[in-house]
């Protein structure tokens, strides 16, 4: 990616050493140039050290409590990679330490944790972005532009698309309703809506109208991609869906699940149709349309060369997601996840949870105005 030139080298604190941080955030920042990592943190100190040895400098630091490890002056950017409830906590915190903050998907657990989060990034001057790193995935920077370019005209109806036939992550903290907030709603659900709204760059809902479901995750000894679950500790539910309308009109589908009697799967995807055309994620990215009294579809192909978005470009979208948060950071730019956007999405599960806890719709009102 252009611009990060800098010699300076950021000085990165890692919060959270479990599976995001070994799986996206870590190998990625150990190929960015600019960086290293100099402090590790988590509350299994065994995992901050097995970090450190692997992916810290000579003399990394390793903490069982993030509070110590924001005390050191000499960090520049803190990873928050811990379980959602504690996200917010530890974001104010860092960002009034004086540090740039990457927090892993999703921004909260509710909204006004989220909202607290960016009040916090505009008042102390530090940046703020959140780990929804789909948008880097080459047909979602295709199709953005394509959307920038206004070929598909306005968009007025959407679908975001996280359906999973049987893959409950049976891991750390995943099915726990206190640690997490929620199931594949505010798991897999939130990458699809997070797409879907930065697509149609569209941040303003008016209601939503959603249903939860706790249907499959009780049963014993389920067929599951990671083995069976524990119904006892299935506290969220397996699935969820939602009917967004915006202010302009234009209306979203939401579905979300880990466990459903499907066949139509797939997740961290977006259908949209608009007055000029319409594109569809769910077999490769296909683009459809009118032209000269005809229809007509067409799928991109991704596998030839292109004109690409980034100098030096890379196919891993967390790579690309690294890389420009690095930048953004080293030349005092705006990162690609807005912290205002990730808060309309934490808005949008949210409003789903509570329409199906009240059996009645959720009105925005001038919250959003």
């Amino acid at each position: 990616m252009e611009n990060v030139c800098s010699e300076k080298k950021l000085n990165i604190g890692i919060i959270g050493c479990g599976g995001i941080a070994n799986g996206k955030h870590m190998p990625s920042l150990a190929k960015v140039k600019q960086v290293q990592m100099v402090a590790f943190c988590d509350v299994i100190v065994e995992k901050a050290e097995e970090a450190a040895k692997k992916y810290g400098t000579e003399n990394a630091k390793v903490y069982k409590d993030y509070k110590e490890l924001l005390k050191d002056e000499s960090i520049d950017v803190v990873h928050v990679c811990t379980p959602n409830r504690s996200h917010s906590i530890i974001t104010v915190d860092a960002l009034e330490a004086g540090k740039h903050v990457m927090c892993e998907k999703p921004m909260a657990k509710t909204s006004e944790e989220a909202r607290k989060m960016v009040e916090a990034a505009k008042k102390t001057g530090k940046k703020l972005t959140i780990g929804y790193q789909n948008r880097f995935r080459g047909d979602s920077r295709y199709l953005h532009q394509i959307c920038e370019n206004g070929d598909l005209g306005e968009v007025y109806y959407a679908k975001a698309h996280a359906i999973r036939r049987r893959a409950v992550p049976t891991w750390g903290v995943f099915l726990n309703e206190f640690e997490q907030g929620g199931g594949p709603l505010i798991d897999i659900g939130t990458h699809a809506l997070d797409l879907t709204l930065w697509m149609m760059n569209n941040y303003k809902p008016k209601y939503v109208v959603g249903n939860t479901y706790h249907k499959l995750g009780s049963k014993e000894n389920a067929a599951n991609a990671w083995g069976p679950w524990d119904p006892s500790k299935f506290t969220v539910e397996d699935s969820a869906f939602g009917f967004i309308t915006m202010e302009n009109g234009a209306t979203i589908v939401l579905e979300s699940s880990w466990a459903l009697n499907s066949l139509e799967v797939g997740e961290a995807q977006t259908t949209l149709c608009g007055t000029e055309g319409g594109a569809d994620m769910r077999n490769g990215l296909c683009l459809n349309g009118e032209s000269l009294g005809r229809l007509y579809e067409t799928k991109v192909d991704f596998s030839s060369g292109g004109v690409d978005f980034y100098e030096g470009d890379s196919e891993d979208p967390a790579l690309l997601e690294a890389t420009q948060w690095i930048d953004c950071v080293l030349n005092d730019k705006e990162p690609v996840v807005k912290p205002e956007e990730a808060l309309v999405v934490t808005e949008i599960l949210e409003a789903i949870y509570e329409s199906s806890n009240t059996g009645k719709p959720v009105y925005f009102g001038k919250k959003n105005n």
